[in-house]
């Protein structure tokens, strides 16, 4: 059960971004602008009044900034400059001024565990031992046997240690070797990343999505990592054999974390958001926004790679944001730009995925928190298989046929559905292919069709954000069973109940529920079947109901 909104700080109440819905870009994904088979800043801006037509607050925009590509743009060369490939520094400042006047908020990505081995501090630092940025990156000398100072394993696979004669020492890499881990430790590394993020602000940005934030220091006795327990899944990287005990999750995070968030904060009507990942993701999110000193929102996983959408899996994500002992404010993505896209995921099945995606929207705009709206998604996108020799994905190369590769999820977006490319790129070839499948669900086809996907989106975002019980209402989880879920959202007077049904077939009418009421939204059945009374006779298969409720 969840309680009323909980912990709810005065840099909260009333905020743009409490219960807002952003959608996330990916740049090189989303429009060409200039033919070179890459999405840029100039497409992005070119194509902003989709965005603002689907309702959302704030967009968040993946790394656009000087970067050798290694791990497209989240190896980063300046983090003060857009990459050539991406435009200009002044087709940022026109992103920014057009989203202004379509009433969107900019939101970037920060990387600060680790820059590009391009980056000029990487570049002296590895130059000696005695230079201004000597330690400014985490070293460390090899064993006597020459081996690597300790057990700790990348990411991407393999050792986190790369060997540089120049320096005798091994490097950090927690993620690709060309990615070296920086010293957030020393002060200032901290005070370099913090004028980073006042460049961006300045520049009229409305704050930042904070990649891998557990991962910016590590335990400077460089003790090894235990091994993790066999759970008998699949385990095809090093990585998974170990608990990340010391080469992550430093305890004195959080003090940079309240660095970080003064600069924010003093800037109006900002927004900050930590992505989290790993076995201890949880607990480390509700730190990391515990109080008004620290950030404002925490990015979980708990849907991005679930195998299976079910009630029990919504409660529990609810749930462990739930009380006052807990504070904090959650935002939720079913997709991103690293995660498989959900239909693929969870509706096997292609004959029920309509049905299903519709259910899946409808869902997902009920629940309590921000929500992170991936590209494509509000077309119910699903994942390309793209053939080993067009991927560009890093990990999924290394790793192949074991890990799900991340293109499938990058491919472009499609906005025409007669062009051969989409409409993403014209007089180029898309730097990832874009399938049959998904130009069939192109942006301009799904516009002219009231009842596509895209316009149910549009639908229940405008409902939520004009809905104080959606928006930013509290959440109590009224049943989760097997197939059926109902949760009421509730603020002040307004109560809004909804219920679905997860399953292909028909479910009985939840024994104890009377929703009289006025009918919201509702998707897979029919509404003259409902008569304000508060009951059906049976919920039918992926029925989704929003109920506004009277007085109780």
């Amino acid at each position: 059960m969840t309680s009323p909104v909980a912990n709810q700080t005065d840099r909260e109440a009333g905020a743009w971004w409490h219960g807002a819905t952003i959608y996330q870009i990916y740049p090189r994904s989303f429009l060409d602008s200039n033919g070179d088979g890459v999405g840029d800043l100039a497409g992005i801006t070119q194509r902003l009044d989709h965005v603002a037509r689907l309702g959302v607050e704030g967009i968040w925009i993946s790394p656009f900034y000087t970067s050798p590509m290694a791990d497209f743009g989240y190896d980063i060369a300046d983090y003060c400059d857009v990459d050539p490939i991406f435009g200009t520094l002044a087709d940022f400042d026109a992103l920014v001024a057009r989203a202004a006047e379509l009433g969107l908020k900019v939101i970037v990505d920060q990387v600060y565990a680790h820059t590009s081995d391009a980056h000029p501090w990487f570049v002296e630092s590895r130059a000696s031992r005695r230079n201004s940025h000597a330690d400014w990156y985490v070293w460390a000398d090899p064993k006597p046997d020459g081996s690597p100072p300790n057990n700790w394993q990348s990411v991407f696979g393999g050792p986190a240690w790369c060997w540089d004669a120049r320096r005798g020492q091994y490097y950090l890499h927690n993620f690709l070797k060309e990615q070296p881990q920086l010293n957030v430790h020393n002060p200032k590394v901290q005070e370099a990343l913090l004028d980073v993020a006042r460049f961006w602000l300045e520049r009229g940005v409305a704050g930042f999505r904070i990649d891998a934030l557990n991962f910016t220091m590590h335990d400077p006795l460089l003790r090894d990592n235990p091994p993790a327990p066999d759970t008998g899944e699949v385990r095809t990287r090093p990585f998974d054999f170990q608990l990340q005990a010391y080469n992550q999750s430093h305890p004195d995070i959080p003090q940079f974390i309240e660095r970080l968030q003064a600069l924010i904060a003093s800037y109006p009507g900002t927004f900050s958001l930590a992505e989290v990942g790993g076995r201890n993701a949880l607990a480390e999110m509700h730190e990391f926004t515990r109080g008004p000193d620290r950030l404002d929102s925490a990015y979980g996983f708990d849907f991005l790679y679930a195998p299976a959408l079910t009630p029990a899996l919504v409660q529990q994500a609810l749930e462990a944001w739930d009380g006052p002992e807990v504070g904090g404010w959650p935002s939720w993505a079913f997709e991103n730009h690293d995660a498989p896209r959900a239909l693929s995921r969870w509706c096997a099945d292609e004959d029920a995925r309509p049905a299903f995606a519709r259910l899946k929207a409808m869902l997902f705009f009920a629940l309590r928190g921000n929500l992170i709206l991936y590209q494509g998604e509000e077309l119910g996108l699903l994942q390309d298989e793209v053939p080993f020799d067009l991927l560009q994905d890093p990990e999924a190369i290394a790793n192949w046929p074991l890990t799900l590769s991340r293109d499938g999820v990058r491919t472009p977006l499609p906005w025409l559905g007669d062009d051969v490319h989409g409409g993403f790129t014209q007089g180029g070839y898309p730097w990832l292919p874009l399938s049959g499948q998904n130009l069939a669900r192109a942006v301009d086809g799904q516009e002219a069709d009231p009842a596509s996907q895209l316009n149910l989106t549009v639908h229940v975002q405008q409902i939520r954000k004009a809905s104080p019980a959606l928006r930013e209402g509290g959440c109590a989880v009224l049943l989760a069973d097997a197939h059926r879920l109902v949760l009421r959202r509730s603020h002040m007077s307004q109560s809004v109940l909804a219920v679905f049904n997860f399953s292909e077939a028909a479910q009985p009418w939840p024994e104890d529920l009377t929703a009289a009421g006025n009918l919201l939204a509702h998707t897979n059945f029919d509404a003259a079947l409902w008569t304000g009374e508060g009951r059906l006779d049976e919920l039918p298969p992926h029925a989704a109901i929003w109920i506004e409720e009277g007085e109780r």
